[in-house]
């Protein structure tokens, strides 16, 4: 039988607009200065323990960018990272929860900034998880021999849609204003190939996992519908604009109640892995795992503990503090840092674990580093 055809992270990117907002700065740009906001927003920021995050917003909240531009400016970072251009791929597999536009697809918007040659194009859709969803299209095709190269990028931009003017005249809850205060603009990219940097170490990516429990669970994260948009009459379409954004159809709505049975579901997810085989949590050198706050990061730690109870925590990486909730690009733009700064070593193993919150999906991806060709007897 022939040996299976294998894919490698070569190149990696990522791109955050501005210089960093601290949360004393971010009523500048969001809006939302009254004293109920103001209650709500300090409350959010004391539990998400994010401390700086990036807008492509203005010191006044005036949009300076497009969603498709931060996605290019990754792509760019991550081709320069491996030492090629836009024409050099084939494939362009992209990720974000709300493009500029409805119509064409993000991918398309991208392409036609990024430029290059023709390639196939895909445009995931979702949440957070859509980034590992795009990568293990770009793996697949590059393994079945479809093309040698691709790229994928997570970008978000979701600033323009929580500045004040969104909320003027709404009553907003919890379920608003949760977002309001977690989510940040950036995006993350890598460079797929067949084989293995020349020169320099790479990421082999040994398997990717995505699944949906959404026939188990109602929507958790939500714009564009009623609380229950599961007939006809709850989606924005279905109404006039402007009775849909007087209703707040457009606002993104999060139901913080069902977050602990997300994390549960999470962590369900991953101790199937490590039952099946595919973890093997003795011999896991690192976790890059994307969390909307620090809350779920201590819950998955209680929770891996009374499984694993010589869990070394130091193996876990996130940025979140200082890159803040960039949704589809934080796993991106984590594994960037992380590859950046000489955190991993040939031979060792990677896990990226993405949660979704839209209505419970999981995205786990397993990546082995591996030396260059070129150098002797070095683990791959």
């Amino acid at each position: 039988m022939a040996a299976t055809a294998q894919a490698y992270l070569t190149g990696f990117g990522s791109h955050l607009p501005g210089e960093p907002v601290d949360n004393d700065g971010i009523v500048a740009r969001l809006g939302g200065d009254d004293p109920v906001t103001e209650r709500i927003r300090r409350l959010i920021l004391e539990q998400n323990g994010i401390r700086q995050r990036h807008y492509a917003l203005d010191e006044h909240g005036e949009p300076t960018a497009l969603n498709e531009e931060l996605a290019v400016k990754a792509l760019q970072a991550a081709f320069a990272d491996r030492g090629i251009g836009p024409s050099d791929i084939r494939m362009l597999a992209t990720a974000t929860t709300m493009g500029d536009v409805l119509v064409p697809g993000f991918a398309s918007m991208v392409h036609g900034r990024l430029g290059g040659g023709p390639m196939q194009l895909l445009s995931a859709s979702g949440v957070c998880a859509s980034s590992l969803a795009a990568l293990d299209a770009a793996v697949a095709k590059i393994r079945l021999g479809d093309h040698p190269r691709a790229a994928v990028v997570g970008s978000e931009l979701p600033s323009r849609s929580l500045r004040q003017r969104r909320y003027d005249g709404i009553r907003a809850g919890m379920d608003a204003h949760f977002l309001r205060w977690m989510l940040s603009d950036g995006a993350g990219a890598v460079v797929v190939e067949f084989q293995p940097h020349p020169s320099k170490p790479s990421l082999r990516v040994d398997w990717v996992r995505h699944v949906s429990l959404a026939h188990e669970h109602p929507v958790c994260m939500r714009a564009g519908m009623t609380g229950d948009a599961t007939s006809v009459g709850g989606t924005w379409q279905d109404l006039a604009i402007a009775d849909a954004d007087a209703a707040g159809m457009f606002l993104l709505r999060q139901d913080v109640s069902m977050l602990d049975d997300l994390a549960d579901s999470g962590i369900a997810q991953f101790e199937e892995l490590v039952d099946t085989g595919l973890v093997d949590v003795k011999h896991l050198d690192h976790v890059i795992c994307h969390y909307s706050t620090n809350v779920f990061r201590d819950v998955a730690f209680e929770a891996l503990r009374r499984r694993v109870p010589t869990l070394d925590t130091d193996r876990w990486f996130s940025n979140l503090e200082t890159r803040g909730n960039t949704g589809s690009a934080s796993i991106f733009i984590a594994l960037e840092e992380a590859w950046r700064t000489g955190r991993f070593a040939p031979g060792e193993s990677v896990l990226l674990a993405v949660p979704e919150s839209g209505r419970f999906s999981f995205a786990f991806a397993h990546l082995t580093v591996v030396a260059p060709p070129n150098t002797q007897g070095a683990p791959s």
